[in-house]
């Protein structure tokens, strides 16, 4: 099956090779004016300018579609969600109006240990529904790859259950999707004055049986004060780092307190949130391998200050965007408002933004070898957008939904 599309206003974020982008790199977002974009067999085989499509396809596909006016982009890769958890969490969100903030709501029993207890209560059947209508809602919004976390089980039961679900969503869904295990989300109740207690059972009894199931690609730990500290954030990580996982880490989402450099020692392919950082800190991310993965949304919904993006990005380090979509901090997962809101509130230019939505976003959770940029080869992971003035306008106008069709894997959903 080939599809050929012609006549784009713009053809976005079009790429020969793919590479992690970096300071003033990430504001280089390469454009088509007046293209064409040929899908066969659900991948990029051909692009181009209008002018050379004789040439290059000289002989047109059946199925042929004019974008006049209309912009092509690569799916967004958000790379940072908690997209499987059992219900929704509005109740704080009063709590929070009336000026609760996010330490005290947890210490009353709210937060992550709230949707513990309700995930526990669920089948494993009723979270793969829920989950499977949130990942379709997501789609549509134009994410065509997802990183999926655990975290709200806290037990092995729990997390295995939420595991599990991920892995069959990999298995029917037709998006991209990594799974990482985050049991080391908060401690339990029943272990809040046994950290070792807990920590040992991540270890010993959750970690064996995701390495046996492969039901993780990556590991995780909130390392924040009142959860994890960085001495226990190394521990876990090396014990993940047995069975092969990689570290994507919560770390300077609340305080400044070694969460990065513990990632950075245990070569974290990404440090996630980094509301708070000091500038030594921003230059140790700076020479860091690992990608800087920014959460807008959560600051918005906090009411929290926003990720320094702009000295991160001026230092020379590379950062992605994802929406951290869960039911607590981020009830959201959608990438467009997330580009929105690093422009307005981070000061990120919409370059930028789609940059580290896609290509960044992609080499945060290892697919940039498929998805991320209009690339040959590369899967056909396609967000076409209604008719727009400007690239511009697309941040501009977050209120409005610009997209008019989105493809995964060569296949209008």
């Amino acid at each position: 099956m080939a599809s050929l599309f012609i006549n784009i206003k713009q053809l976005v974020n079009t790429r020969e090779r793919s590479s992690l982008l970096r300071g003033k790199e990430l504001a280089n977002l390469p454009v088509i004016a007046d293209a064409f974009l040929l899908v066969e067999e659900g991948i990029i085989a051909h692009y181009g300018s209008m002018k050379e499509l004789n040439n290059i396809v000289p002989k047109l596909p059946n199925e042929v579609i004019d974008l006049t006016g209309q912009m092509v982009l690569p799916c967004w890769c958000d790379s940072h969600t908690h997209l499987v958890f059992a219900g929704s969490r509005e109740t704080e969100f009063i709590d929070k109006i009336k000026g609760l903030s996010y330490a005290e709501i947890a210490a009353k029993g709210g937060g992550i240990l709230n949707s513990a207890s309700k995930l526990n209560e669920t089948s494993e059947e009723t979270l793969l529904s829920a989950a499977r209508k949130r990942l379709d809602e997501v789609a549509r919004l134009g994410t065509g790859a997802i990183e999926i976390k655990s975290g709200y089980g806290l037990s092995v039961e729990g997390e295995l259950k939420m595991l599990r679900v991920i892995k069959k969503l990999k298995e029917t869904s037709s998006m991209m999707i990594k799974s990482t295990f985050l049991g080391a989300h908060t401690f339990p109740a029943a272990f809040k004055e046994d950290h070792e207690g807990y920590i040992n059972t991540i270890i010993n009894e959750m970690l064996p049986v995701i390495a046996a199931e492969k039901l993780a690609d990556y590991i995780d730990v909130f390392c924040e004060t009142g959860f994890f500290s960085p001495e226990e954030t190394d521990k876990i990580c090396k014990a993940g780092a047995a069975y092969g996982l990689l570290p994507k880490l919560h770390v300077n989402q609340l305080n400044s307190i070694g969460g990065i450099e513990a990632g950075i020692k245990n070569n974290a392919l990404s440090l996630d949130h980094l509301e708070t950082v000091t500038e030594n800190e921003i230059n140790l991310l700076a020479n860091s391998k690992a990608v800087c993965t920014l959460l807008p949304s959560a600051a918005f919904f906090l009411r929290m200050a926003y990720q320094p993006a702009r000295k991160l990005i001026d230092a020379g380090a590379a950062i992605a965007l994802a929406s951290d979509l869960n039911p607590g901090s981020s009830p959201s997962g959608n990438m467009n408002f997330v580009i929105s809101l690093s422009c307005i509130q981070m000061r990120m230019t919409p370059e930028e933004s789609i940059n580290a939505a896609t290509m960044n976003g992609a080499y945060a959770m290892e697919v940039h070898s498929e998805a991320g940029s209009i690339t040959k080869g590369k899967v056909a992971n396609l967000i076409i957008t209604k008719s727009v003035p400007s690239l511009t306008y697309l941040p501009y106008a977050f209120g409005s939904n610009l997209i008019d069709k989105v493809m995964i894997r060569g296949t209008f959903i």
